[in-house]
């Protein structure tokens, strides 16, 4: 059973493994704490906005400089076609594709407290002493601001102040009042836990009591300390691998299994993911890297930009490259840097875009982005990596072109992760991403998924 044998989950060959980036520093994204400052810089002298076909080129079509970041067009021709819906209207929920929403954001009647059954919430804490996965973790000391790239490589951020460390984050878990027996529960996990716990909680009550989403565990997980470069939270999020899944399944779900006395579904059906930012990457990470653990991904402004540090071999631009390749030199010397080294020569071939050049992964995923989005937060990482909007829309590009069930949602009048897109959508996508979902026998028996490589099957 789930939470009496540690399983060892396979790995994937995109990313340098986990105990080579430890002692170094990931890039993580600019989010939550940092927002407040985390406005548009002006591009440094030579950045190349002009030549498409010149290393690290950023494309500034579309883009209105007048707002800090700037505000782009929903319209841009570079971007995919959207239907543009009425101010106050949202899709359906069972409409796929891009959408464009606002600018006015009224929050969904869902989001308010009402006179139904209220789910328990149970927390508990957990330290970098319960983890085999993230023990060290990693801690930066001192500022970002000073801190610079390699010569002629502004996608390789260098962070000197980052070491191994500890952390202590808090986990809440959700119970509704109509979950009913001893049978294994779907569930959905929240990255960057404590954020929005109780909007969420709030539209479970709402939602399950009204039959329009099943009965579910949400389980939402503090992120490990800090953000941006260098820290615990970078580590966790912003890295291109299963780590953070195989963190949760071997380490997490265990302990809220014995903690609480939940059963958690074995169903990667009746299992989501989601996130915020850099959580909302790692929330794709987890379903495209471990897909016999869940199929179902919701993110809002998710960061599918060049925010893994060091370099991966063979993802040199980190979650770029699930949708666009590496935006710099395209001959010379592959190159790779472990911990605070300096990048050096190797043999191991590309690997990206890996939604272009990966078979379908059996995955629903709901994503919004804001039309003053992210832009180049950093200023030494001019790289042509960074517009938060970019990504997000060549994400719907590169899944509609591999046919995957998806719904994009570009928000007028709206920042990163904006309040106001996420109180008026939340009941929209939840309702979106659980679309289809039926209880399998796997949860009936006491059978136990073993992860394969190919996917999935019962003990």
């Amino acid at each position: 059973m789930l939470g009496q044998t540690r399983r060892q989950l396979p790995r994937t060959d995109y990313t340098i493994p986990n105990r080579l980036i430890l002692p170094g520093c990931l890039v993580s994204s600019l989010l939550l704490a940092y927002g407040a400052i985390a406005q548009t810089p002006g591009l440094k002298t030579g950045a190349n906005t002009e030549n498409p076909a010149a290393p690290f080129f950023i494309d500034l079509s579309g883009l209105d400089f007048k707002t800090s970041p700037p505000t782009r067009d929903p319209h841009n021709p570079k971007y995919p076609s959207a239907t543009e819906l009425p101010d106050g209207v949202l899709p359906a929920t069972n409409a796929q594709g891009n959408f464009i929403i606002g600018p006015t954001h009224t929050p969904d009647p869902e989001t308010v407290v009402q006179d139904v059954p209220k789910g328990q919430v149970n927390r508990f804490t957990m330290t970098s002493e319960d983890s085999v996965v993230y023990n060290p973790g990693l801690v930066r000391d001192g500022s970002l601001k000073l801190e610079s790239t390699f010569p002629d490589d502004p996608s390789s951020l260098i962070v000197s102040t980052s070491h191994p460390g500890t952390w202590t984050r808090s986990i809440s878990v959700y119970v509704p009042k109509q979950l009913a027996g001893t049978s294994r529960s779907p569930f959905m996990l929240v990255g960057d836990g404590g954020q929005s716990d109780a909007t969420i909680f709030t539209v479970l009550d709402n939602l399950i009591e009204q039959k329009k989403l099943p009965p579910m565990i949400a389980i939402t997980i503090q992120a490990g300390g800090q953000d941006a470069q260098g820290s615990e939270r970078g580590l966790e999020y912003d890295t291109l691998s299963g780590a953070y899944a195989e963190f949760v399944e071997q380490e997490v779900l265990p302990l809220v299994e014995r903690k609480t006395g939940v059963r958690l579904s074995h169903d990667p059906d009746a299992r989501m993911t989601m996130g915020f930012s850099s959580s909302g990457a790692a929330a794709f990470s987890m379903a495209w890297f471990h897909p016999e653990l869940y199929h179902r991904v919701l993110a809002y402004s998710p960061t599918m930009v060049n925010q893994q540090w060091p370099h991966s071999t063979a993802l040199r631009g980190g979650a770029w490259e699930y949708h666009s390749p590496w935006a710099g030199p395209k001959n010379g010397p592959v190159l790779n840097a472990k911990g605070f080294g300096a990048p050096t020569p190797t043999e191991m071939s590309l690997g990206s875009p890996l939604i272009a050049k990966s078979a379908p992964k059996p995955m629903r995923f709901w994503f919004e982005v804001g039309d003053r989005d992210l832009w180049y937060p950093i200023i030494s990482m001019d790289d042509g990596m960074h517009d938060w909007v970019l990504a997000s829309e060549s994400m719907a590009k590169a899944l509609a072109s591999k046919g995957y069930t998806y719904q994009f949602i570009f928000s007028r009048n709206a920042g990163h992760v904006d309040q106001p897109t996420f109180s008026e959508t939340l009941g929209l996508a939840l309702q979106w991403v659980w679309t289809g979902y039926h209880r399998h026998d796997i949860d009936d028996c006491e059978c136990r998924v073993r992860p394969t490589a190919a996917g999935r099957g019962p003990d």
